[in-house]
């Protein structure tokens, strides 16, 4: 198997890159980072600085590619130093808003055109990318958070969208969005005081969680939001 992975310095997306490294029917993994490479180095993996909300960066290295069999996007933004998810609507702010949209839900959609032709025919594919279950419109009970819920809501779209075109034209690649479960990662770290005990995964047991449920799919499986525990999620 060839897998890309994008958002590879982050928690989740190194973790994955580790954990499929080490898979033995694993012969290629090409990650990505944004500003600082990471420390990690495994003969399967290769690196490479890309911006994925840059369309000629994200074209320039999916051209790099050759044929891949998964990708997975696990880039994500919640917060920056000083920018937080809003509590209410008075805080919102039209470039984070803005920013959390081109990272969130953008960049999936520009992987998705640029990437597609490079799945392998044939065979079956995954294309996945990291939502959050703040995402669904059904679920959200509480409010706030305007600009992760919009964004993520909008990456929940834009896939299933995507399936549907997939379905036709890829019709052997599993499009799947999924819900990592509170992580233990950078983008979490500020809001994990009231996280119920058992419930903060390490990025580990989170990665390891999805991977399950990446790999019971099949192409009839697309265009679902699912949990790290295999749960089907309401738009």
């Amino acid at each position: 198997m060839k897998i890309a992975i994008t958002g590879g310095s982050g928690g989740i997306g190194q973790a994955f890159v580790r954990q499929l490294a080490a898979r033995p029917g694993v012969k290629c993994v090409a990650a990505t980072y944004h500003r600082s490479k990471p420390d990690f180095s495994h003969p399967a993996v290769s690196w490479a600085e890309v911006d994925i909300t840059d369309e000629s960066a994200v074209q320039a290295w999916t051209e790099t590619l050759g044929e891949i069999d998964w990708l997975i996007n696990a880039a994500g933004l919640l917060h920056r130093p000083e920018n937080g998810p809003e509590k209410t609507i008075r805080h919102l702010e039209p470039d984070f808003f803005i920013d959390n949209m081109r990272v969130n839900a953008l960049s999936s959609l520009l992987l998705a055109k640029h990437a597609g032709n490079h799945f392998r025919h044939g065979r079956p594919g995954i294309f996945a990318a990291i939502s959050a279950r703040v995402g669904s419109i059904e679920d959200n009970r509480l409010g706030g958070w305007i600009s992760y819920r919009v964004s993520k809501a909008a990456l929940n779209m834009g896939l299933k969208t995507l399936s549907i075109e997939w379905a036709r034209t890829l019709p052997n690649v599993c499009v799947a969005v999924l819900h990592p479960g509170t992580t233990d990662t950078a983008l979490s770290s500020p809001f994990q005081r009231n996280v119920p005990a058992g419930q903060l995964f390490s990025p580990e047991q989170s990665v390891g969680y999805m991977l399950e449920v990446l790999d019971g799919l099949k192409p009839a499986d697309s265009g679902k939001f699912r949990a790290f525990d295999g749960e089907l999620l309401p738009w």
